[in-house]
């Protein structure tokens, strides 16, 4: 299944992408994930979007965006048409195709759950309609027995007779066992890699399967790009966004990707049910997930008894209260600040209002790190819904931490229309 190259998501390769094809170039600095969705930010204030950036009547524009990314560096990024032809022929030689954040056909639940998280561009190879079905997720360890295989193999072939899709990495061990196992009982298969995609879309055990549109590969990184820890670490929440419920089928205790995504998942994102394999073969890591909130796998032996499973999870969850979640930048800023003593952010607004006068409690900590957020990136006005989709909370949370910044003259309120923007004394924010 071939897309075409929208202009939005031209523009946005030209500014973020390494176009590996041409990667002896190293004449421009390609934008970070922060910086791309600063622009993003000040393009869509300017009611423009990325394609913008690009054809005749760019220049206006590109002088805009200029004044923080600088002319030259943008210049030197549009420029590199050449180089984007050229990936996208390898591309389409190997049925890559790619769509970014703009784009209609972009995955919804990347954007409904993960906001600014959500990667720029996502590239693929195969079926994207299997990307909005949802499914079970199943993760686990690469280094793992041939029992756990087995183990896990079976897991995919009960996701297929319920007609679930299984979401997995791609991985070697746990990831490529339940692919196998769903595959090979005529299911349907999502998987999310964190490198390597060029090669798995010629593989010939993918052949067949993506051809009978039962598979799709995706990655939020150049098709080429080798491993990296730090992709692989970041590509377990991708996984779980997809999905409806996951599973951990072993996970190394307080290391290794499967946990971090897991605690990621339990503790803060809350994006799904997260069951656990559970008892003594489980070993230290699905006990402590266990503990930690994930709920016990109950080895569904049939198709329905999974369904089951998942619905009575589902239900579960949507009786829980429900969590704030922060965004990416603002939960790096808390790290930074607080190492892994990070306030949690499950807070409503009368929460804040009624503990914020506590010294050193968790509320005054995470206004505090709001705080910093807000006085580098209010440096331009922006309005209480900009500000929720930057710290990726509700509206209502970003408008009770407003209102306190602004009682303390950290923010300055704009009217006509309403907006917040920092503070200034003596030309220094403050």
């Amino acid at each position: 299944m071939m897309m075409p190259l929208t202009p939005n998501t031209q523009a946005i390769l030209l500014l973020t992408a390494p176009l590996i094809a041409g990667r002896h170039d190293s004449s421009a600095e390609l934008l970070t994930f922060g910086e791309y969705n600063r622009l993003a930010r000040m393009l869509r204030e300017n009611q423009k979007q990325p394609a913008d950036l690009i054809g005749s009547a760019a220049g206006g524009v590109i002088d805009l965006c200029a004044k923080v990314f600088g002319r030259p560096r943008l210049d030197a990024l549009l420029g590199r048409g050449f180089l984007l032809s050229q990936a996208v022929d390898r591309w389409n030689a190997r049925a890559i195709w790619v769509v970014s954040r703009a784009d209609a056909s972009y995955p919804r639940r990347f954007k409904t759950r993960l906001k600014e998280d959500a990667p720029p561009l996502l590239y693929g190879c195969g079926d994207a309609d299997l990307l909005e079905k949802g499914g079970l997720a199943v993760v686990g360890s690469r280094h793992v027995d041939d029992e756990l295989i087995a183990y896990t193999e079976r897991v995919g072939r009960v996701a297929a007779k319920a007609h679930r899709t299984l979401i997995s990495g791609a991985a070697r061990g746990i990831d490529r066992a339940a692919m196998n196992g769903a595959l090979q009982a005529g299911g349907t298969v999502v998987g999310v890699m964190s490198d390597s995609l060029e090669r798995a879309a010629v593989a010939s055990d993918n052949r067949e399967p993506l051809m009978d549109k039962r598979l799709v590969l995706v990655s939020p990184y150049d098709p080429a790009a080798g491993f990296n820890v730090g992709h692989a670490m970041q590509r377990n929440k991708f996984i779980y966004a997809l999905s409806d419920a996951a599973l951990v089928v072993s996970a190394d205790f307080q290391k290794g990707g499967t946990w971090e995504g897991a605690i990621e998942q339990l503790e803060r994102l809350h994006f799904v049910p997260v069951f656990v394999r559970p008892g003594d073969n489980g070993g230290k890591g699905n006990r402590a997930l266990i503990q930690r909130g994930g709920r016990p796998w109950p080895e569904p032996h049939s198709g329905g008894d999974l369904i089951e499973a998942m619905k009575a999870a589902a239900a579960d969850v949507a009786a829980e209260p429900q969590q704030e979640t922060l965004s990416f930048a603002l939960r790096e800023k808390m790290a930074s600040s607080y190492g892994d003593k990070l306030p949690k952010p499950a807070m409503t607004p009368s929460v804040l209002e009624s503990s914020s006068e506590q010294t050193g409690s968790p509320a005054t900590r995470l206004l505090s790190s709001v705080r910093q957020i807000l006085l580098q990136e209010l440096a331009e006005a922006q309005t209480a819904s900009q500000v929720a989709a930057l710290l990726g909370v509700s509206k209502s949370q970003a408008k009770a931490w407003l209102i306190q910044l602004v009682k303390e003259g950290t923010l300055k309120k704009l009217s006509k229309p309403g907006r917040f923007r920092a503070a200034k004394s003596s030309g220094q924010f403050i």
